[in-house]
């Protein structure tokens, strides 16, 4: 049985903890408000500029002379998957379940004879592949998300992403991240970044140019002319959204992690006082027992 004074170490331990984890999840949780906020934002610009590249690129896709970033080149043989996680720990199964679905993905592609490279966006995740996964890993950005997510930061990453491509270093490109559902929980998501994802019914003749409500677009300059300007960008806003999306849900992970923590903290704080008064009693009892006894012996 521990000592009374082991027992008030432990508990002023786990006291000095619960202050810790009680301040992380305030600032999380005040984090959490503006990284909601931004990521609320950014979706219906990044979903209306896919929803217009997948009308122009109905008809565009069958024509010869295609850009490369939609239709691809053909055999997708070396695939880049970007992995986004976070810089820190301490947001429970946040990374993990990031990290579990580049896992996955790999044994995939490397099931079906693909070359598979990584590109890494936070250190946890690099960290955590980098075991059995190392000679994949061809570069690694840490520190996009502080102080926060920005469109610049977004744009290098699909600039370097775009000039791979282009020097033949992969034929495919995705990114790995967790899209923001609420604190509680999070979605692991698998976004295509090159080629583009095609609409899964592209339409035909004269419907062609029509939008869902029956209107008829013009496109001046010519279509082609306009995805070589949209589709990088596309990109860029893509890898924008993800991180947007991911620094919501590291913000909302870290904060239910913390919340956790502190009421477990206060449940072994109860535990061990109970433990330690209990304790006390035995020894003033046994030292009673004592004295009494020794005051009948004599």
């Amino acid at each position: 049985m521990p000592s009374l004074k082991d027992l008030r170490i432990r508990i002023n331990s786990v006291k000095a903890t619960r202050k810790i984890t009680s301040a992380m999840k305030m600032v999380s949780s005040a984090k959490l408000r503006r990284a909601q906020e931004q990521a609320v934002q950014a979706r219906p610009y990044a979903e209306r500029m896919e929803a217009m590249l997948q009308r122009l690129t109905a008809t565009v896709a069958g024509r010869p002379g295609a850009p490369p970033l939609l239709v691809g080149r053909g055999e997708q043989r070396a695939h880049l998957i970007i992995v986004a996680t976070a810089d820190r720990g301490l947001c429970g199964a946040f990374n993990s379940s990031i990290v579990r679905e580049a896992k996955r993905r790999i044994a995939q592609l490397r099931g079906e004879g693909k070359s598979v490279k990584l590109l890494c966006v936070g250190s946890k995740g690099r960290d955590q592949l980098r075991r059995d996964y190392a000679p994949m890993i061809v570069a690694t950005i840490v520190d996009v998300s502080r102080p926060r997510p920005s469109f610049p930061k977004a744009g290098e990453i699909a600039a370097r992403v775009t000039a791979m491509f282009a020097a033949g270093e992969c034929d495919a490109a995705t990114v790995i991240f967790a899209r923001f559902k609420s604190a509680m929980s999070q979605i692991v998501t698998v976004q295509p970044l090159i080629p583009f994802a095609l609409p899964a019914a592209a339409p035909s003749g004269d419907t062609a140019g029509k939008a869902a409500g029956g209107a008829v677009y013009d496109y001046e300059p010519s279509e082609e002319a306009i995805l070589e300007e949209l589709l990088p960008r596309n990109i860029a806003v893509q890898v924008y959204k993800a991180l947007l999306e991911n620094n919501a849900s590291e913000q909302g992970a870290r904060m239910t992690a913390m919340d956790s923590a502190t009421r477990n903290a206060g449940d072994m704080i109860n535990k061990l006082t109970m433990l330690y008064n209990r304790t006390r009693q035995a020894i003033i009892t046994k030292e009673l027992i004592e004295i009494v006894s020794a005051k009948e012996a004599m």
